[in-house]
């Protein structure tokens, strides 16, 4: 005889209640280097996507919904003429920003790009401040801005410290539509319960695999999938709003919650509790756009592009590169065989060290079919392989270094080699941000001169570059600075 089903309504789970807590008091969030690694952030994040404006394949994914549509008090997208509703907006945004892999990172157990949550978070501010305006009120200003930022990047980071989801097949962008829906929830004025709902929402919607990140499937969606994942947070926080109700057993429910059907029965592990541990340490990406863990591959490989070429040396000469590296790596971007379309090469170790290896550069640019078809690359990846080096695994995730490292080592046919260059944290490591920042906001000056003329391009960094001027001005406001 079968026991009756209990239908007890379950108080909601603990990792519900506190990111929610942990949103409830941003005002508690007094940490100087968050904030100014959160402007860091912001410009180049923001810069990512005028960059991306550049590419078809991303411009034709923007705009609304139906051709012409224009929204009274919308969002603004930064660089294009269009004012959205605040889902479309953030779709729109997030999109630009991830499309060239350029932003920042973050690598644990599970790996992610926590810059995506902007893409709802600018279009839910600009949104409210532009209607707050219409209706008399005060607006939101950008140091709200700031402050869900480094509290999307908390939540992101620290979910993902220790829970691998890739291990299970899902993309990391779930924690982009979590971090999103709580941040976005909290700034639309959502009651507690009502952002227990909206969490509880992004837990229990249908999450995205993985599949078209890898080998033989890798895509364009995953240029896309971050925006689409930031939108629907936007979406699911506005039906809470309405006072539609949670799930609040939705990850530890027996048979039918998260854990159960998606996380092979375990429930999540944390580090730490919620602070700003993830915007003080996050990663940028400033010298090259390609998947974090070859950054340090694409600088050694840099490093020996020089050598070659004070050596009189050609890339035909070359019999094989090693490359010793963390497991991490191995597992995402080693990859063989043939590479269908961009999306495919920057998830490629051999191709990103390949290509400046022979033309001592790597830009977006390069990963388009027209420097593709170039012989030489596909016949000098083929002599590249990877190895475990498992101190490399162990200070990848270790919490006090979070390095990156990889080492290269080029033999030639002769059986003479070159001296091995190792490089164990990018440029945009912590470890190194005196050296990163003014690259960095070069890398922001190049990407506002793509979109904007010289006066319009000194506006826009009179007030980022600013941190007063910045945090006090009104959203839609700053917004306004980057119209087409």
């Amino acid at each position: 005889m079968s026991a009756a089903i209990q239908n007890v309504r379950p108080e909601p789970d603990q990792v519900l209640v506190d990111i929610v807590d942990y949103v409830l008091g941003h005002e508690r969030i007094a940490s100087p280097l968050a904030f100014e690694t959160a402007r860091h952030c912001l410009i180049d994040t923001l810069g990512c996507g005028l960059e991306a404006l550049e590419y078809p394949a991303c411009t034709k994914l923007l705009g609304p919904v139906v051709p012409g549509t224009v929204v009274p008090h919308g969002a603004k997208v930064p660089g294009t003429p269009y004012q959205l509703d605040p889902v479309q907006a953030a779709f729109n945004i997030g999109t630009m920003i991830r499309w060239l892999d350029f932003n920042d990172t973050w690598l644990a157990a599970e790996w992610g790009h926590p810059s995506d949550n902007l893409g709802g978070i600018l279009a839910v501010a600009d949104w409210l401040s532009r209607n707050a305006v219409a209706d008399g009120r005060p607006p939101l200003v950008m140091r709200d801005v700031l402050t869900a930022m480094i509290q999307a990047h908390e939540i992101q980071g620290c979910l993902a410290l220790e829970n691998s989801f890739n291990k299970v097949g899902l993309d990391h962008v779930v924690l982009v539509k979590v971090a999103s829906t709580a941040v976005v929830a909290r700034l639309l004025g959502l009651s507690r319960d009502e952002i227990v709902n909206a969490v509880s929402l992004a837990w229990v919607d249908g999450q995205s695999l993985r599949t078209y990140r890898h080998a033989p499937n890798t895509g364009s969606r995953k240029s896309w999938a971050a925006g689409d994942a930031t939108s629907r947070a936007v979406r699911l926080a506005l039906i809470a709003k309405t006072g539609e109700m949670g799930y609040p057993g939705v990850l530890t429910a027996r048979t039918w919650g998260f854990y159960d059907v998606l996380f092979k029965g375990e429930p999540f592990r944390f580090q730490r509790p919620y602070g700003s541990y993830v915007m003080e340490n996050v990663l940028f990406k400033i010298s090259f756009p390609a998947e974090f863990h070859s950054q340090t591959a694409v600088e050694a490989a840099m490093a020996l592009h020089a050598q070659l070429r004070a050596a009189g040396r050609a890339v035909e000469d070359i019999a094989r590169v090693t490359i010793r590296t963390h497991e991490a790596c191995i597992r995402i971007i080693d990859k063989k065989g043939p590479l269908a379309n961009p999306a495919d090469r920057d998830h490629c170790i051999q191709y990103m060290v390949a290509v400046p290896l022979i033309f001592g550069r790597l830009t977006a640019a390069d990963y388009e079919d027209e420097l593709a078809r170039d012989p030489r690359i596909d016949a000098l990846r083929e002599r590249i392989v990877c190895v475990e080096e498992p101190r490399y695994t162990a200070d990848y995730h270790d919490p006090d270094k979070r390095s990156i490292a990889n080492a290269l080592t080029v033999e030639f046919k002769d059986g003479s080699r070159l001296a091995e260059v190792a490089v164990e944290y990018p440029i945009g490591h912590r470890r190194r941000r005196a050296e990163g920042i003014p690259l960095l906001e070069a890398k922001f000056r190049t990407n506002l001169a793509r979109r904007f003329a010289p006066k319009q391009q000194q506006v826009i960094l009179d007030v980022s570059l600013d941190p007063a001027r910045l945090d006090a001005m009104p959203v839609h406001a700053y917004v306004d600075l980057y119209a087409a």
